[in-house]
């Protein structure tokens, strides 16, 4: 970095022991140093985007006397590559028009806060949205709250998968679809509302039901990411279990997610981590648990959509604190209610293991 300064979001505070901490704790990517001599303290102050990192090691000699010109670098190096810092004058991004940049700048601000990668200019996480390629398994409660919010994000390329037509009793939770929409194909009306949105993404769409584990696998191929909002064929053996072997195949993540009442979860499977089938079979049998039964509000749907969202653009930037394979989740009537469930691989999956 040429000139670093402390995000403004991870200012730094120091207990009443001399510990630092950077991040705030509340949110997840809080940092803590033992800082005995005061040395990270008085290289974090210096850290204001008007220093170089020499000017800073050497103000920080200055300081301290006693610190070696070794030592001093290395503290601002291991500052530097903590992720709480950031470049003051960061060089150009080539890959964003000025109107992408302008459409995606609170997406920046955020990536920015949650990132703890150092980066040159801030931007890199809203250039691999842009060249992702995310495949949407049904357009339901949940799929169509996920495909809105993966549109509104700049995601480069949607494909979008459904069979049904839009119906009265969709309309609670489903929010692409209107009234006048009744009885036409919701991938039909998708692809309208989503150009809309965001004019450049590339969306497509196809009205196929998904009938095998065959056509799943020839579905992945070519995408990096699946968001699976589908519920049907149901578990065991079913489209969860599908996905499970076809992403793995593909050497590709994917994301699923639902609702079963009150209760919103999502999964988080791929590369590197413990599988599906793993994963699940530590968790007790449970009525719903695939996502079975109807009862939803809007709110339920929206939660469970845009969790999935989230998951998949967390691992489309690389900015997922937990590598993949768990369920995470809510309890909409407790709030203490969070869900999260991560098992090993077991020894003889011939999937992850």
């Amino acid at each position: 970095m040429r000139l670093p300064r402390v995000k403004p979001e991870h200012a730094p505070y120091q207990l009443s022991d001399g510990t630092i901490r950077l991040g705030g704790a509340l949110h997840g990517i809080a940092s803590e140093i033992t800082d005995v001599d005061g040395w990270a303290w008085a290289a974090l102050m210096l850290m204001n985007g008007t220093r170089s990192p020499t000017e800073i090691a050497s103000g920080l000699r200055s300081s301290f006397p006693a610190l070696t010109a070794e030592d001093a670098e290395d503290i601002v190096a291991t500052l530097l590559s903590s992720g709480h810092v950031e470049e003051a004058a960061p060089g150009p991004c080539q890959e964003l028009t000025e109107q992408e940049k302008e459409r995606h700048s609170r997406s920046r601000d955020y990536f920015r806060w949650v990132d703890l990668t150092p980066r040159d200019h801030g931007w890199e996480p809203q250039v691999r949205i842009k060249a992702a390629r995310v495949l949407v398994l049904g357009l339901g409660g949940t799929g169509s709250h996920a495909a809105w919010s993966l549109a509104a994000a700049g995601v480069g390329r949607l494909h979008l998968v459904d069979p049904d037509v839009v119906e009265l009793s969709n309309l609670n939770r489903q929010m692409l679809y209107t009234e006048a929409d009744i009885g036409r194909p919701k991938t039909e009306v998708a692809l309208e509302r989503l150009r809309q949105v965001n004019s450049g993404v590339e969306i497509t769409v196809e009205r196929s039901t998904v009938a095998s584990s065959e056509q799943l696998a020839s579905l992945v191929d070519g995408f990096d990411v699946l968001a699976l909002c589908a519920d049907r064929p149901r578990e065991p053996s079913g489209i969860q279990t599908w996905a499970n072997r076809a992403c793995a195949k593909a050497g590709i993540s994917w994301v699923s997610g639902g609702y079963n009442g009150p209760l919103v979860s999502v999964g988080v499977f791929g590369p590197g981590g413990p599988c599906y089938a793993c994963v699940r079979a530590g968790i007790p049998p449970q009525p719903g648990a695939d996502y079975a039964w109807p009862g939803v509000t809007g709110a339920s749907a929206g939660l469970s959509g845009h969790l999935v969202a989230h998951d998949v653009l967390a691992l489309v930037t690389g900015t997922m604190a937990t590598p993949p394979g768990y369920f995470h989740g809510v309890t909409m009537l407790d709030p203490d209610g969070h869900v999260y469930a991560r098992y090993p691989s077991r020894p003889q999956c011939e999937i992850c293991s």
